[in-house]
């Protein structure tokens, strides 16, 4: 029976943990898709039709300016009727496509103050009832945001659709639909973190390095999945236009005091802008590898947790109360265990040090264009997008982190995860 997803309980102690096998089972975790959204609802039911017809037409009602007034016109309707859980999160999907569209609709500089109570309170409703804020997050964009063409086709590019959408045409699709094969392609490592913790507190290093083996080969797919978006997304497209649709009222100076969600309280809010951070899966992997951040990246690591659904945050804080993966390698006299750990780590690096060139590519280069055009004053097409690309992004991330310095901080306490003997091969 599909109902609304309960929260595994916080308060379950290490003993208890430990009594029976760990088992994904009760975190929500799809045995073929992982945090993925199995089969998400295409439509809600008929009243909430003026939701969707506005949702639905986001990138054009952006362009013709006209967003803001459709959105001021919508009829404030229940929640109530919103049972099953698919049904809540396509709605905090069209909900959260809206919002983004309607406090950026003119660009950094004329953003709003208030969102209006048609769409704040509904909001508002739907993310206390999923444990979400009422901001558009990876949980909606990328788990929640999908079909297939070919219902009994395969995952691909090919066979890939959104449900709902932002300005900036394929390379927004690209964008979402390359992170969602990143998603889908870490399943087998998490189909295999269970089997760690299990060998682990059963003494058993065979059990554990072939585990560890299988994490390795999906994270590399992880990785190979991630190169798509040099063929899907257009860096000067992603910078120019799609890149302020994602980000939020958060360590954000273009709107440094949040925003009022009219109808739910006088005093604004302020929440993080879409991060892959959001993304429970390398949590769980410095979780299980024992991977330790520094102070800063450490706190926006753990804040942006507040961003996933309860019961995945939940396997990321009780993957933190099992014994240590690392302390058992070490202690045991087992070379194929111990290579087998430092390969989890190497890869989980080389994930990482590509999602530098990523970020390098998209933002830090398209950045330094920006500049060279504002001076230059070129007006080619792709020129024009960057050089309106907004000035407050051009060092952080959409979650408001200092984008560069944090990703270089987390990848070089990656490597930290290394035993002491396999460090020398690690190369940077």
């Amino acid at each position: 029976m599909e109902e609304s997803l309960p929260c595994v309980s916080s308060m379950a102690s290490a003993e208890t943990l430990f009594e029976v096998p760990f088992s994904l089972n009760s975190y929500h975790v799809s045995e073929k898709l992982g945090f993925v959204l199995p089969d998400p609802l295409e439509e809600l039911p008929p009243y909430y039709q003026p939701w969707m017809d506005i949702a639905l037409r986001v990138p054009e009602l952006v362009h013709s300016h006209e967003l803001r007034s459709h959105i001021n016109k919508m009829p404030l309707l229940s929640s109530k009727f919103l049972q099953r859980h698919r049904e809540l999160r396509l709605a905090h999907l069209a909900l959260g496509m809206m919002t983004m569209g309607y406090v950026w609709q003119e660009g950094e500089n004329d953003t709003v103050d208030i969102l209006p109570c048609s769409l704040a309170v509904p909001y508002w409703e739907v993310s206390q009832r999923l444990g979400l804020p009422p901001i558009l997050t990876h949980a909606d964009a990328v788990l929640a945001n999908w079909k297939k063409k070919d219902p009994e086709g395969p995952f691909s590019m090919e066979n890939l659709e959104l449900l709902v959408t932002l300005p900036g045409g394929e390379s927004v699709w690209g964008f979402f639909m390359v992170t969602l094969l990143v998603e889908l392609a870490a399943v087998p490592a998490l189909k295999n973190i269970p089997v760690v913790i299990n060998g682990v507190r059963n003494g058993d290093a065979e059990m554990v390095a072939l585990a560890l083996e299988r994490i390795a080969e999906s994270i590399e797919e992880m990785n190979d999945a991630l190169k798509l978006m040099h063929v899907y997304v257009e860096p000067s497209v992603f910078y120019g236009v799609m890149r302020i649709y994602l980000s939020g009222w958060k360590d954000n100076p273009t709107m440094p005091h949040g925003l009022i969600y009219e109808g739910v309280q006088m005093e604004p809010m302020e929440f993080s802008g879409g991060s892959a951070a959001q993304s429970s899966l390398l949590h769980c992997f410095d979780e299980l590898l024992g991977v330790k951040h520094e102070e800063n990246s450490g706190a926006f690591l753990t804040r942006m947790r507040n961003y996933m659904l309860p019961a995945h945050k939940q396997l990321i804080q009780d993957l933190s109360l099992q014994p240590s993966l690392r302390a058992f390698v070490q202690q045991q006299a087992s070379n194929p265990l111990k290579e087998a750990f430092h390969l989890c780590v190497t890869k989980l690096l080389a994930l990482r040090s590509y999602h530098i060139n990523v970020v390098s590519r998209f933002i830090t280069v398209q950045a330094s264009l920006a500049r060279q055009m504002q001076v230059q004053s070129q007006r080619s097409k792709a020129g024009e997008m960057i050089s309106k690309a907004p000035k407050a992004l051009e060092e952080r991330g959409t979650g408001g982190s200092s984008i560069m310095t944090f990703l270089k901080t987390v990848r070089d306490h990656t490597k930290d995860a290394c035993l002491s003997e396999t460090m020398k091969e690690i190369k940077h």
